[in-house]
């Protein structure tokens, strides 16, 4: 069957509109569009609409404007790694309903804020690693990421991560959390069961996760804690014990005032002692 002329030359303006508006320093090919090493301090102010995968890696951009990737529908990987980012603005997500892998590693996050990825409901890959300040995940960080199945957030400086962050990923299947100064105290103990019961894949990254505190457990693996190490998290206190410790309580006040009475009764004595010395010397 021909295709009459009409269709011919829509189908060459299609063509040549989708490809027309690579942008200046960047690479296309494919439906993808490198701008990776560019030195670039802003995103590109336009893409080829069919871009499903866009590198912007190893430049120096600090900021994504609201609604950048509003016209992007086919995009499926965005790799921002290695730029300067502290926040995402509110809503970037939106239409990019098809992005399945999204890299934010080396940046300069200190926190993940709540609903960061709320729109990116079809993520499987979440890359926070190596962000050096990264201190806080807020527990609906990860909230509406039911497909996630890979989350990377290790080589921060997290001491602890929200159990509640995490219960809301029953794709999960790797979690990396190693490099991070973990706290491991009693609140320790939940996040860990957690662990063992839901993540099938962590050998890889168990070895690189150690504690840094308290100082009686620094440096030992985290996932080597056992329901001995939070032991003394469950004493509990009868009845009995609670009174005596009152009753150690009330005699030990008792004996402090006595001990002061006694104290006050020598000091005065004393005192009338050395004064009736004074007076037979005169």
């Amino acid at each position: 069957m021909l295709l009459s002329p009409l269709l011919v030359a829509a189908a060459a303006a299609a063509l040549a509109g989708a490809g027309a508006s690579c942008p200046v320093l960047c690479a296309c090919r494919a439906q993808a569009v490198d701008c990776s090493g560019r030195r670039l301090f802003s995103v590109p102010p336009e893409l080829p609409l069919d871009t499903g995968n866009l590198s912007l890696a190893h430049n120096r951009i600090a900021s994504i404007p609201p609604g950048y990737l509003a016209c992007y529908a086919e995009l499926r990987v965005l790799d921002l790694r290695n730029n300067s980012l502290a926040e995402l603005p509110a809503g970037l997500f939106l239409a990019a309903t098809r992005l399945a892998h999204l890299d934010l590693s080396y940046n300069n996050f200190s926190h993940v804020a709540a609903d960061m990825f709320l729109e990116a409901r079809g993520l499987l890959r979440l890359d926070l690693s190596h962000n050096p300040g990264l201190r806080r995940v807020h527990p609906q960080a990860f909230r509406g990421l039911a497909q996630l199945r890979d989350l990377d957030l290790s080589y921060g400086a997290l001491g602890a991560l929200s159990l509640e962050a995490l219960e809301g990923l029953p794709g999960l299947v790797t979690l990396q959390i190693g490099g991070n100064p973990w706290v491991c105290g009693c609140t320790m103990e939940p996040f860990l069961k957690w662990l063992r019961s839901r993540v099938q894949r962590c050998s890889s990254d168990s070895q690189l996760a150690e504690c840094r505190a308290p100082p009686e457990v620094e440096g030992a693996p985290l996932f080597s804690l056992t329901e001995e190490s939070f032991k003394a998290c469950h004493l509990t206190l009868t009845l009995d014990d609670y009174l005596f410790i009152a009753f150690v309580g009330f005699v030990v006040s008792i004996a402090s005032v006595a001990t002061n009475f006694l104290l006050g009764i020598t000091a005065n004595c004393c005192h009338r002692w050395s004064k009736a010395s004074e007076d037979e010397e005169i």
